[in-house]
């Protein structure tokens, strides 16, 4: 279902922005990128300055805020936010991750603190927290891609497709959810070691695989599964079949 307004997406030329872009073109909604560059196809506007940000908001009925660094983007969703609390209040849809309020991980306190600035705001918003995307998960492996041995931590992943992330935020947006909704993962809960075989195989590559474990909480809470979602998953691409669709 089309939206009768401007949808704004940051983050839009990311994995997941891309997804999102591609569904709400292919039906019609008037979608907004913006970006730093303002390259074709994008609107200009810099979360970090706050420069265009009023802009590219004008007339806007929601944002969905995907973007997001390596760092802390705390700071990015303040700007976001006061400037949309000036600019006609759209309602806003921000994508999280499972268990940043359970795993003592620098960048998801930043996570869980943007959470915070949009639920505070004066703003209807809705959170979607998602297990981590498969090609996160391929990272950690294609980082190691010259190594003999491909090293994985000894906990579990449930990983899930960007295409599957993309389908449940259009779903929020048309169904109006308000607040953080449920959260949902992939369609396995797999062992890392398990991945990175799986890595291997879709390659062609042949390597050995070991396990590692590291002290403290961190790694403590991914190893109790603080980063899955018990129950019916939501995710339907399996690990294999988004290796192979990135090829």
């Amino acid at each position: 279902m089309a939206s009768t307004s401007p949808i704004l997406v940051t983050g839009g030329t990311g994995s997941l922005g891309r997804a999102v872009v591609r569904r709400l073109a292919a039906r019609g909604d008037d979608v907004r990128v913006l970006s730093r560059s303002g390259a074709a196809g994008t609107v200009l506007g810099d979360l970090t300055t706050g420069e265009g940000v009023a802009e590219a908001l004008d007339g806007v009925g929601v944002v969905m805020h995907l973007a997001t660094t390596n760092r802390d983007d705390t700071e990015m969703t303040r700007t976001l936010v006061r400037s949309a609390e000036r600019s006609g209040r759209p309602r806003i849809l921000y994508s999280s991750i499972v268990g940043i309020d359970r795993i003592p991980l620098a960048y998801y306190g930043g996570k869980r603190a943007s959470e915070r600035i949009i639920a505070e705001s004066r703003l209807r918003w809705t959170t979607q927290r998602t297990t981590q995307f498969h090609n996160l998960v391929a990272s950690i492996f294609q980082i190691q891609r010259f190594s003999p041995v491909i090293m994985a931590p000894a906990f579990r992943y449930q990983p899930i497709a960007v295409e599957d992330v993309a389908a449940r935020l259009l779903q929020l947006l048309d169904d109006d959810v308000v607040g953080i909704a449920p959260d949902i993962g992939g369609p396995e809960v797999r062992t890392a070691r398990d991945l990175a075989r799986a890595w291997l195989r879709v390659r062609g590559l042949h390597r050995a695989t070991a396990t590692f474990r590291l002290p403290g909480t961190r790694f403590a809470a991914f190893s109790a599964g603080e980063n899955l979602v018990p129950g019916e998953p939501y995710g339907h691409m399996r690990f294999e079949e988004a290796l192979a669709a990135a090829r």
